[in-house]
C-alpha cells in the first residue's frame, strides 16, 4: 500500500511572519530530501480553516506537526479528531535573540499541541524532535521515523504464513492470529508442512528447470551434494515459490525438522536461504516472530537478515556469534567462499548452506519478544559484523557489540529472551525505537 507522510505546520498570523516563512521554506526542501512520500501544503497553515482545508487533502499514515509559531491546541485537536496514525512533533528553536520580539514561540506551542495528544491517546503516545530544519539530529530523527511509519504500513499490507506447528519445547515462536492482526497489523495464515511436501512429491524434474538454474547460477559447491537431493530440494523450492507467489505472501516461519528429514528425505533449508535471498523473509522452527523480526530487517536495511542462536561469546574480543543450521540468504556469504552448500551438522543430509556471512561496518541485533503475559518488546543492540569465517558447520556471523558483550548476553539470558534472534546489515536502532513505540512495545536496549 502507498505510504503517506503528511507535513502540517500549524500556527496564527501574530508572530514574525518573515521568520516563520523562512522556516517553513527550509522545512520543505529538508523534508523532501529525505523522502518523496511526505506531502507539504503551499503555505502555513495560520487559521483553523486553512488546516481543515489542507486537512481534507489527505490519508496519511505519519503526521508532522510542526509549530511553525505558537498555535494553540485547537490546531492539535483538529488533526486528533481525523487521524489515528502516529504523529511526530516538531519544535522549531526560536531563531533570534536579541532582546527584541519574540519571533516564533514554537516552544510553547509544542506544550499545547502535546498536551491535547495525551489527553486524546494517552502519555508518550508521539514522537517528537526540537531543532531547526537542516541540523544533524534533527534530520536523523525525522528520518528514523519516516522509516520506522513505512514499515508500520508495510506491516499492516503484509500476510505472513506459518508452515507447520513449532518442534515441541520451541513454542516461543507461536503466534495467533489474532495477536498479530491486532498488534502488528500482520495477517496470518497457516498451512500443513506436508502440503507442500505433498505438492513438491508431484513435481517432475523438468517442472523444476527453472529452480534448478538459479540454484546452479547462486550456490557454490552444489555438484557434491546427491543428486536425487538436489532434485528434491528444486522440488521443495518450486512448492514454496509457487505457494509464496500464489497467495501474495511476504514472510514465511516453516517447519524444518524433523519432518523435511523424515518425509521428505531432503531439508528444507536452503529453500529458506533462496527465498530470503528473493525478498521473502523465511524463518525455520516455524518461528513466527523470528520471521516478523526477519521482515522488519530487512524492511529498514533494503537487504536480507540473518536468523540464528547466540552460540558463543569472546570477552576478549566483545563478540557474540549466532549461528544456524544452514538457512541463512545466500547473498549474505562471504566474497571468497560464496554461497558454498554442505550437509546438515546433525541429519548429515543436504544440501543446507555451509559458509560465514560477509562483514559490515553496521549491523543491528533485534527481535521482536513475547512476555509471559502476551505483552510484546523489541530487543535492540547494535555493533558491527567481523571478517570472520564460519565459525561452526551451518551459517554464522560474528558480532563485535558497541555495549559489553558479556553483559548483554547475561542480561538477556536472565531477562528470558527467546534463543533466536536476527542480525540486520544496518544501524536501525533509531528506527526500531520508534517503530516500537508506535506499535506500543517495550524497548529493550542492551
Amino acid at each position: 500500500m502507498a505510504f503517506q507522510a503528511a507535513y502540517v505546520p500549524i500556527g496564527v498570523g501574530t508572530f514574525h511572519l518573515e521568520s516563520a516563512q523562512a522556516q517553513f521554506d527550509r522545512s520543505v526542501d529538508m523534508l523532501r530530501s529525505l523522502s518523496d512520500t511526505v506531502v507539504c501544503p503551499e503555505k502555513m497553515l495560520l487559521t483553523v480553516g486553512d488546516l481543515n482545508a489542507y486537512l481534507d487533502t489527505l490519508k496519511p499514515d505519519l503526521v508532522i506537526l510542526q509549530n511553525i509559531t505558537f498555535a494553540n491546541a485547537a490546531y492539535a485537536s483538529e488533526v486528533l479528531k481525523r487521524f489515528s496514525c502516529p504523529v511526530l512533533l516538531w519544535t522549531l528553536r526560536e531563531p533570534v535573540i536579541d532582546g527584541g520580539r519574540l519571533r516564533l514561540n514554537s516552544l510553547t506551542g509544542a506544550y499545547s499541541a502535546a498536551n491535547a495528544i495525551t489527553a486524546f491517546r494517552g502519555p508518550g503516545q508521539f514522537e517528537y524532535v526540537f531543532g531547526a530544519p537542516g541540523e544533524e539530529e534533527v534530520v536523523q530523527e525525522i528520518k528514523a521515523v519516516l522509516e520506522a511509519a513505512r514499515v508500520k504500513t508495510a506491516l499492516q499490507g503484509l500476510k505472513m504464513t506459518s508452515i507447520g506447528h513449532t518442534p515441541q519445547g520451541f513454542g516461543f515462536g507461536r503466534a495467533l492470529d489474532a495477536e498479530l492482526m491486532s498488534r502488528f497489523g500482520v495477517t496470518l495464515e497457516s498451512i500443513e508442512a506436508r502440503e507442500l511436501i505433498e505438492k513438491a512429491k508431484a513435481y517432475s524434474v523438468e517442472d523444476c528447470s527453472e529452480e534448478l538454474d538459479e540454484a546452479r547460477r547462486t550456490l557454490t559447491g552444489l555438484d557434491a551434494t546427491p543428486e536425487k537431493n538436489v532434485q528434491d530440494f528444486a522440488r521443495l523450492y518450486k512448492a514454496y515459490k509457487s505457494y509464496v507467489q500464489e497467495n501474495g505472501i511476504g514472510a514465511i516461519s516453516s517447519r524444518c525438522w524433523p519432518d523435511f528429514f523424515t518425509s521428505f528425505g531432503t531439508p528444507v533449508c536452503t529453500v529458506l536461504s533462496l527465498l530470503n535471498a528473493n525478498g521473502i523473509a523465511a524463518s525455520c522452527e516455524s518461528d513466527a516472530y523470528g520471521a516478523l523480526s526477519m521482515f522488519i530487517g530487512s524492511q529498514l536495511s533494503g537487504k536480507s537478515s540473518f536468523f540464528g542462536d547466540p552460540v558463543s561469546l569472546d570477552e576478549a574480543e566483545n563478540t557474540v556469534t549466532f549461528w544456524h543450521c544452514g538457512m541463512a540468504a545466500c547473498d549474505l556469504a562471504r566474497t571468497d567462499t560464496g554461497a558454498a552448500v554442505g550437509v546438515h551438522p546433525n541429519r548429515k543430509i543436504g544440501p543446507v548452506m555451509d559458509f560465514g556471512c560477509r562483514p559490515c561496518g553496521e549491523v543491528t541485533i533485534f527481535r521482536v519478544g513475547r512476555n509471559p503475559d502476551g505483552s510484546f518488546r523489541f530487543f535492540i543492540a547494535e555493533g558491527e559484523a567481523l571478517d570472520k569465517p564460519k565459525q561452526f558447520c551451518g551459517t554464522s556471523i560474528v558480532v563485535k557489540t558497541e555495549s559489553d558483550a558479556k553483559k548483554l548476553v547475561c542480561d538477556s539470558v536472565k531477562a528470558g529472551w527467546e534463543p533466536h534472534f536476527v542480525v540486520v546489515y544496518a544501524k536501525v536502532g533509531r528506527e526500531l525505537e520508534a517503530l516500537g513505540r508506535m506499535l506500543g512495545m517495550e524497548i529493550c536496549r542492551f
